[in-house]
């Protein structure tokens, strides 16, 4: 199996290469069999988001690190331009947005199999994905906080609006029936979803060879661990005094990440870091939260500065500032955010005062002890009611997670006697969804069984880290309080 996927892997870089894909600094490359070696290599990072890229030397922040040109990437022109039966039946489909168009394109091609000039390609993608999209009923209860149930089920719904609505067009395609199936549905619009990287021209993005074999890291997260060694300095000064190099300049000014670039007709990535030989070379979607993550890639990140936990308030608050209710959210760390601390702030000054102190809100400053003290009391009331009618705590999410984890490794789950009641109701209703699973204690994995139980650890530890961001308030507002000298 392992020599099988090297040999596919190995076919798509000969394939990329012949494309124009290269991680070569200048456009002047040697002939060879593959388009990475000169920056870049694949490899893989069990406990940091499986294949990636890897620095095969190393790189100072803001080089260029892989060039994708515009024929290299699949887009809908692209697909529209070598295949005059697609543009047609697209052209009698005005009403469908780019990124089904997008989506029914890589199905099409899929449908052509080894024919399609992106076969290489096509043959690295996943065979199922785990975003939202993707969840089950039993997965969706799984994450038993109202908004992200909410924001599954709106996901799933809308998948399958997207494939009615772009039934017609698959059958005028004459696509084979595995192809025309909502689970094939599902595998194009949740490549779509992932993998996709933003192009000027249409709004469904592009799918880009090479480029996509990069794995995530959150704008905040990434720190060199050798920026003051020198590397990567573009503004200081040569030993004679003099500035560095244009070029490098230009690399300091940069957006560094990606982007495509139109004077030169490519996509091209930039490191946004320091890296030393070995190192995984990661790139930035965007700023997201773990549900955003969940919702259009399928992972989440057990550390990630980006998320937030959203609290229900009470109906006067939302009408006392003027912030959107997206601003309104706890931190990692258990900080209320600017927006929702100030607005508890203002909203603990009793009525008769606020007008008093209405333009101390936007300080930032403590409006005054005694409000500061209810604010705090109310976040701590409000986490706590918050965990209390969750199905589990943290501390059993943590252990369903090990469960789940050692069931991966020997396919045995533990006595359902042995395990807390709200686990073992949990384990019970999975069993009863996949009665094929168990058989007298001991697993037969389905394919279907073990893309569900993926699906239910992703939600599990979703829940798990949202808990641990109230319970991180409760402590963070309690220790203000125990600051401020009332709870002594």
């Amino acid at each position: 199996m392992e020599e099988a996927e090297e040999l596919k892997l190995k076919s798509f870089l000969k394939w990329s290469t012949e494309q124009g894909i290269s991680d070569s600094p200048s456009t002047c490359t040697t002939q060879s069999d593959s388009c990475l070696g000169n920056t870049l290599c694949v490899s893989n990072f069990p406990k940091a988001g499986g294949r990636g890229l890897a620095a095969v030397r190393d790189i100072k922040k803001g080089e260029l690190i892989l060039r994708v040109p515009k024929g290299a990437l699949m887009t809908s022109q692209n697909l529209m331009k070598n295949d005059e039966a697609f543009s047609i039946a697209v052209k009698n489909h005005p009403y469908l947005c780019s990124t089904q168009i997008l989506a029914v394109g890589l199905l099409n091609e899929a449908n052509k199999g080894k024919s399609s000039r992106w076969w290489p390609y096509l043959k690295q993608f996943p065979r199922s994905y785990y975003t939202l999209a993707d969840f089950g009923k039993f997965e969706i209860q799984a994450l038993q906080i109202d908004d992200a149930i909410w924001a599954a089920q709106k996901a799933s719904r809308r998948a399958e609006e997207e494939w009615n609505e772009v039934t017609q067009l698959m059958h005028e395609l004459k696509l084979k029936p595995q192809f025309l199936a909502l689970k094939a549905w599902l595998w194009a619009s949740g490549s779509i979803s992932s993998r996709t990287m933003h192009i000027p021209w249409d709004e469904a993005g592009c799918l880009c060879p090479v480029g996509d074999f990069f794995n995530y890291a959150a704008p905040e997260e990434e720190t060199s661990n050798y920026e003051d060694q020198g590397a990567g300095k573009p503004y200081s000064l040569q030993e004679n005094g003099t500035l560095k190099s244009e070029t490098e300049l230009d690399a300091a000014a940069r957006l560094i990440d990606a982007g495509y670039e139109k004077d030169v007709s490519s996509y091209h990535f930039y490191a946004r870091r320091n890296y030393r030989k070995g190192d995984q070379v990661l790139l930035s979607y965007g700023t997201y939260t773990n549900l955003e993550l969940l919702q259009h890639y399928g992972f989440l990140l057990t550390e990630n500065p980006n998320d937030k936990a959203f609290i229900p308030l009470e109906p006067d608050m939302y009408s006392l500032c003027s912030w959107d209710n997206e601003s309104l959210y706890i931190h990692p760390d258990g900080k209320p955010s600017f927006a929702l601390l100030s607005t508890l702030r203002f909203w603990a000054v009793p009525k008769t005062s606020r007008k008093s102190v209405v333009h101390l809100v936007y300080s930032g400053n403590r409006l005054s002890t005694e409000s500061e003290v209810v604010a705090m009391r109310w976040l701590i009331t409000k986490c706590r009611t918050a965990l209390e009618v969750l199905q589990t705590t943290a501390p059993e999410d943590c252990k369903l997670l090990n469960i789940l984890n050692k069931f991966q490794d020997n396919h045995k789950f533990p006595e359902i006697k042995e395990m807390p009641p709200p686990l073992a109701s949990e384990l019970c209703a999975f069993i009863e969804k996949n009665k094929n699973v168990v058989s007298e204690g001991i697993c037969s994995m389905s394919c279907v069984a073990r893309r569900s139980i993926e699906r239910w650890k992703l939600a599990t530890l979703w829940r798990f880290l949202y808990k641990q961001i109230l319970c991180s308030c409760i402590i963070h507002c309690s220790a203000v309080i125990y600051y401020l000298g009332v709870d002594r």
